[in-house]
């Protein structure tokens, strides 16, 4: 695993703020639809961004960016997760975070030691359908502990879920909706095929705009702010 790629600038991925994006590699699920596949699949085709050299530019940076997004693959497989947040925090930048929420003590631990200032918890699809994602075993307990971690913090926050044909539909959204009850934040994303990681689901069909919007209307019984996002 390690530091994949250290890249650009980014308002999307911070809401309000210009962050620097930094990729791991690897990933405890394998989701069908992945946007990065080759993170997920081959994460060693890519060389390993060296800490320090990362940190430089990061330094360099710091005048005009406010904060690192840490996405992937999943960061908090990464043992030098923590250890490198502790260094992007000693130079005075913010942290966002992308995770799936399946490791919840590296949560935990990056939240006691105050080392992130916003979280993306991806919330695939109903719990009972997380087998669908992964060969392996999943442990949905590990997610419902990440999801109480956050809405427990003072951290700014955002669940977001991708309305994958087959895998999110008004079933799911309810069953997500029950996971999520009482959340400030949630976004539903439109899926994109063009680079999923199986090839099969590059030829599924995005929802229809009206089914995104139904989606959002559901969502909102359930979370106090609902976005959509690619639509």
């Amino acid at each position: 695993m390690g530091i994949k790629g250290f890249q650009g600038t980014s308002l999307l991925d911070f809401p309000g703020r210009i962050a620097s994006l930094v990729f791991f590699g690897g990933c405890n699920l394998t989701c069908p639809y992945c946007h990065n596949p080759s993170l997920v699949l081959d994460p060693e085709q890519y060389p390993d961004y060296p800490v320090a050299a990362l940190l430089d530019d990061l330094r360099e940076r710091r005048n005009f960016i406010d904060g690192v997004v840490i996405s992937g693959g999943e960061p908090t497989l990464d043992t030098g997760l923590l250890p490198l947040l502790r260094e992007v925090k000693k130079l005075g930048l913010q942290v966002k975070l992308d995770t799936n929420g399946l490791a919840p003590s590296v949560i935990e631990a990056a939240l006691a030691e105050s080392l992130l200032d916003y979280i993306a918890l991806d919330l695939k699809t109903a719990p009972h359908r997380y087998g669908e994602l992964h060969p392996g075993p999943v442990d949905l307990s590990a997610l419902d502990r990440t999801l109480r971690l956050i809405l427990d913090s003072k951290v700014e926050y955002e669940l977001r879920t991708t309305c994958v044909p087959g895998l999110v539909e008004e079933a799911d959204i309810r069953a997500l909706g029950e996971l999520a009850r009482g959340a400030r934040r949630w976004y539903l994303q439109q899926y994109h095929p063009g680079h999923a990681l199986s090839d099969e689901w590059r030829g599924v069909e995005p929802h229809p705009v009206e089914t995104i919007r139904g989606f959002v209307a559901l969502a909102k019984g359930y979370v106090e702010d609902v976005g959509v996002r690619g639509i």
